[in-house]
């Protein structure tokens, strides 16, 4: 019990750097709080006592602001960091090593009872403030859920969710981050400014057109030079693009690229 305790209170350590000492994490963390609070209520939830269950759910949601049912699973060194207004339901489950910020919801859309009506998330997964997990499916290992995305359909291992409703914009290597790269460094929030897809999308018409550009002006340089004479390079029309002007750095920056 007191390894897993140690291994609770490190894991915060090691993804908060505002955090400066142990007994600063024990007393003012109130993710951490509200993981030590749901193990007794996820206890008492599979041992008959429902009520119990319910009731210190309920005093650790007032204690904390981080409302977690106690019937769903949540792993070894789950962090939920900044984590007011966090809502976990009754059958979601949270993978080993999961970071979970503020706003965060894994809900569910059916109201059938006893069915599997809320996500389950992998291992070393990172959900990011606002998103909205809505739905009994599996979001994989090492995916990260971006800032206020709408998630409504099965991430793959690895993969990121962007937007609403969200965007899946797959591995790079169609495996988990935590598989391929084993020290690969925490990014906290989850998101990159390589994982908006509309952004990456942007840029290939960017290149490309730039690309165009070029491949043009190269052409019309052609054809003049292999005019046999002054009168035949009177075919090349006056406006013939023989410079490039597409402005592609400029538009670049303007994305953020």
């Amino acid at each position: 019990m007191f390894a897993r305790l140690r291994s609770d209170i490190q894991c915060v350590l090691d993804r908060d750097p505002a955090a400066r000492s142990t007994w600063e994490v024990i007393t003012c963390y109130p993710g951490l709080h509200a993981v030590w609070l749901h193990r007794p209520a996820h206890w008492c939830w599979h041992h008959g006592f429902k009520w119990l269950g319910r009731f210190i759910s309920h005093v650790s949601r007032w204690l904390t602001g981080i409302e977690i049912h106690p019937g769903a699973k949540v792993g070894e060194r789950v962090f939920f960091d900044h984590a007011m207004g966090v809502v976990v339901g009754e059958t979601a489950e949270i993978g080993d090593g999961c970071t979970i910020y503020q706003g965060v919801t894994l809900g569910g859309t059916s109201l059938y009872k006893g069915t599997k009506r809320h996500p389950t998330l992998g291992k070393d997964v990172v959900v990011s403030a606002g998103a909205k997990v809505l739905g009994g499916f599996v979001v994989g290992d090492g995916a990260k859920i971006g800032s206020n995305a709408v998630v409504i359909k099965p991430v793959p291992a690895g993969a990121t969710a962007v937007g609403i409703p969200a965007r899946i914009i797959p591995s790079k290597t169609g495996e988990s981050a935590d598989v391929t790269e084993p020290a690969q460094k925490f990014q906290a929030y989850g998101i990159t400014q390589e994982d908006d897809p509309l952004s990456q999308a942007m840029r290939g018409l960017i290149d490309s057109t730039a690309s165009q550009e070029h491949q043009i002006a190269l052409l019309w340089c052609a054809i003049e030079k292999l005019s046999q004479s002054p009168r035949d390079g009177d075919c090349v029309p006056k406006d013939a693009a023989r410079e490039e002007c597409f402005e592609a750095d400029k538009l670049n920056q303007l994305i953020g690229k």
